[in-house]
């Protein structure tokens, strides 16, 4: 039985697009989804006054916190007018660490996340959160491979599954028409 789902987003389309798999996976158990966002801790090099007199860094980091609380509480807002169980958390951290670490303290029975497809130099250089989630993680983790989208997603689109488009073969047929001609043509 699945009573807890651990989302953690960053707010990017494909972040989104696995807590719509969440709630769409968990929609036959009627979860608690707790949507997750890490705020990673910011490194500036050299001493505080050198980017300018007055330059607070605790103010920049604190707007940060602001900002995701906010992004947050909307994305949690139409899932509970949906009457869905939704949970918001913001932590401080490494995002993988703080990931595994919030699963195991909520006991969270399934972590559902987004990968970004970085391949190549980007993979090696970023590296993959998600990969080190399933890495380290207790419990079990579903990785949902994100599309990135044309446009960006409306508030409206949150908690409904993503439209699937269908694949258009040369002269404008679909796989399953061309195959179905194929078969009638003798092949």
């Amino acid at each position: 039985m699945i009573r807890r789902i651990l989302v953690p987003v960053d707010f990017s389309d494909p972040s989104l697009q696995a807590l719509d798999y969440a709630i769409e996976f968990g929609r036959r158990f009627k979860p608690e989804l707790v949507v997750l966002h890490v705020l990673e801790p910011i490194y500036y090099p050299g001493p505080p006054d050198m980017y300018g007199p007055g330059y607070d860094m605790g103010l920049v980091y604190r707007e940060l916190e602001r900002a995701a609380r906010e992004q947050l509480s909307r994305v949690a807002a139409p899932l509970q007018k949906k009457r869905l169980t939704v949970r918001t958390l913001l932590c401080v951290g490494t995002a993988s660490h703080a990931i595994v670490d919030t699963a195991k303290r909520l006991k969270a029975d399934l972590i559902i996340m987004s990968t970004h497809g970085r391949t190549g130099l980007s993979h090696v250089l970023m590296g993959s959160v998600a990969e080190r989630v399933v890495r380290i993680a207790t419990c079990p983790v579903l990785t949902v491979r994100g599309q990135k989208l044309g446009r960006r997603r409306t508030r409206g689109s949150i908690g409904r599954a993503p439209q699937r488009t269908r694949r258009v073969a040369r002269g404008g047929r679909t796989p399953e028409r061309a195959g179905a001609a194929h078969r009638r043509a003798g092949g």
